[in-house]
């Protein structure tokens, strides 16, 4: 009998030793992109090729991190620690992959007050362009560095050697990120700019301006536009970057400047209405908060 137990437990540890270890970040993907997948069934009438490649990614995780699991090397490692930057991306636009419900405008007409209340009640942009080009050509360079977040955060991991602690970054930025774009397909809506076209405009066009709309023209969701993707990448951002490297908090300070800025213009710009961009930092507070909680408790318990 105690053979054959013994059997047991080998197997077992067998098993569970060419079992591949994912990493945290990973964990956040692979459920991210099953629960698009869920979704597309749910709804029914979605194109059957995006559900498979739903499906398709965390399959992709396992065999990259068995991948690595096998290798004497550091290629693979390596590997994974870029492909978040690229599925972030892909995560993005799979939030238009689920069909969508059918809706008015009921959201957007709901929002829009507080929005022109703001913007010309309050002087919002009256006291931006009260300097000319300037803080508009700021406020929109702000929106388009929030692209190259995600690469260049991991890639300053790697200018400092701190690999070991990239994914202490990769997993709150991805829990904040990813849980704003788990909400999007359920608030269906438009952005200002076309629901209220040619109404409450910047005053001043700048070349930065231009290309956000052409890259937004070219590579954007139309499903929803609250919460506010832009708004929750940047400070998700800002607050892994704290969390990870607490004694190095100078970057994590710019890109929470950064990320301030994008909140603003995202109602200025017309890209976004107010709520959608408070409730993109709303994500990223609970996210952290959330994570905060939970280091704190491992804490009292090992001391």
């Amino acid at each position: 009998m105690s053979s054959e137990r013994t059997a047991v437990e080998q197997a077992a540890c067998l098993g569970t030793r060419t079992l591949p270890k994912l990493r945290r970040s990973e964990w956040l993907l692979l459920v991210f992109f099953l629960y698009i997948a869920a979704l597309i069934q749910l709804r029914g009438g979605g194109s059957p090729y995006r559900s498979a490649l739903a499906l398709l990614i965390p399959f992709a995780l396992v065999a990259l991190a068995r991948a690595d699991s096998l290798s004497t090397g550091r290629v693979w490692s390596m590997v994974r620690d870029w492909v978040p930057a690229l599925l972030v991306l892909i995560a993005y636009w799979s939030v238009d992959w689920p069909p969508r419900p059918h809706g008015s405008h009921a959201i957007e007409n709901a929002l829009i007050g507080s929005d022109r209340k703001l913007l010309d009640d309050w002087g919002l942009r009256t006291t931006i362009e009260q300097f000319g080009a300037l803080l508009p050509a700021i406020l929109e360079l702000a929106y388009l560095l929030v692209y190259a977040v995600p690469p260049l955060a991991i890639a300053y991991f790697y200018i400092r050697r701190e690999r070991r602690r990239l994914d202490d970054f990769l997993f709150p930025f991805l829990l904040g990120t990813l849980t704003t774009y788990s909400l999007l397909p359920h608030f269906p809506s438009e952005g200002p700019r076309f629901v209220f076209a040619g109404e409450d405009l910047p005053g001043v066009e700048t070349v930065f301006r231009r290309l956000n709309l052409w890259i937004l023209s070219r590579c954007d969701i139309h499903s929803s536009v609250f919460p506010s993707g832009h708004v929750t990448v940047g400070f998700s951002a800002a607050f892994a970057m704290l969390l990870a490297l607490p004694e190095n908090r100078r970057i994590g300070w710019i890109l929470l400047a950064i990320a301030s800025l994008v909140l603003v213009n995202t109602v200025y710009g017309r890209y976004h209405y107010l709520a959608d961009g408070l409730a993109g930092l709303a994500v990223s507070l609970v996210a952290m908060t959330i994570l905060l909680a939970h280091k704190g408790r491992i804490a009292a318990r090992h001391s």
